[in-house]
């Protein structure tokens, strides 16, 4: 779903009116989500992720890291590993358990960093306009024009990650690649929102009443055009968790012993391994599938109910 399309179904949803009203969209989406079983379907399914990623012992007591050869390429049983052992005698399972912890958090933190720094860069320039709104679009150009993947490459490429970084230093250098190639997207949405918000009446009432500019913009545009970029950040969550899985495939993301499912999908696709034995591969590319599937349909059924059209 491309940038235009969301910015064009939810531009209605902009104009609701004051804060008071704003509050009313949002009760509105929530009685269309909870009718709504695909909603239900991908929250049950970023339920049971996140527990992973939380609580994995919830799911498996076994160690993840732990090898034995003599097990090497076990198949699946029932009476022993449920997903088989890698050509290194480790469980599979444990570590496709195991492997959501990096991964979303890859993704949450990918998201927040890319929602709050275009967030901030969006209300700026579409509040201010004129020489800051220049600025911050031609700034956002230029980020803008590098591809996601192709950036993060030579990024991590240029500054590798050592073997012994601890896994959140991992994780956060991936953060940061996501928030400077992913900011623009959402500075775009909020610029169109906040400007199709700020003509509004009660904005224009609280101007003449006095209201500081921060107040203005918190209490009063931020509220009314949140919901656009709520929809994208939402489909961005599964995007980055794809992203993190692609770069650790390269090698130059996610660093042994940091386990995730992008370098178990790496080390699954070896010359020969791949018919040896396919559980190493169907496992963890089955979870990133669904993990990267719930959280685009979530954003397609909040993008649905704030839709008023579809209403």
């Amino acid at each position: 779903m491309s940038e235009a399309a969301v910015e064009e179904s939810l531009a209605p949803a902009a104009e609701v009116g004051p804060s008071a009203e704003g509050r009313s969209q949002w009760a509105a989406a929530w009685i269309e989500l909870r009718h709504k079983p695909l909603f239900w379907i991908s929250a049950v399914l970023i339920v049971i992720f996140v527990l992973m990623a939380l609580f994995p012992h919830l799911f498996t007591h076994t160690d993840p890291r732990f090898a034995n050869l003599a097990q090497a390429r076990e198949k699946p049983s029932l009476h022993g590993s449920i997903f088989g052992r890698d050509n290194q005698g480790r469980d599979i399972y444990a570590r496709t358990i195991y492997g959501a912890r990096a991964s979303l958090s890859v993704g949450v933190l990918g998201t927040l960093a890319t929602t709050v720094v275009g967030l901030t860069m969006g209300l700026l320039a579409g509040f201010f306009g004129g020489w800051v709104d220049s600025v911050l679009q031609r700034l956002g150009e230029i980020f803008f024009s590098i591809p996601l993947l192709l950036g993060g490459v030579l990024f991590l490429y240029k500054f590798p990650t050592s073997v012994d970084a601890p896994l959140i230093v991992q994780v956060l250098k991936i953060v940061l690649v996501l928030a400077l190639l992913g900011w623009p997207n959402i500075a775009r949405l909020m610029r169109s929102a906040v400007m199709q918000v700020k003509p509004a009446d009660y904005v224009q009432a609280a101007r003449a009443l006095g209201a500081r500019p921060s107040r203005i913009v918190l209490s009063h545009i931020m509220p009314n055009a949140l919901a656009p970029v709520i929809v994208v950040a939402t489909i961005n969550l599964g995007v980055y968790i794809a992203a993190e899985a692609t770069l650790s495939f390269l090698g130059i993301g996610l660093q042994s012993p940091a386990i995730s499912w992008g370098s178990d999908i790496s080390d699954a696709s070896g010359l020969g391994l791949i018919r040896a034995a396919p559980n190493m591969l169907l496992f963890p590319s089955l979870f990133l599938s669904l993990t990267v599937l719930a959280f685009i349909l979530l954003g397609d059924a909040v993008r649905d109910a704030f839709d008023p059209k579809l209403r």
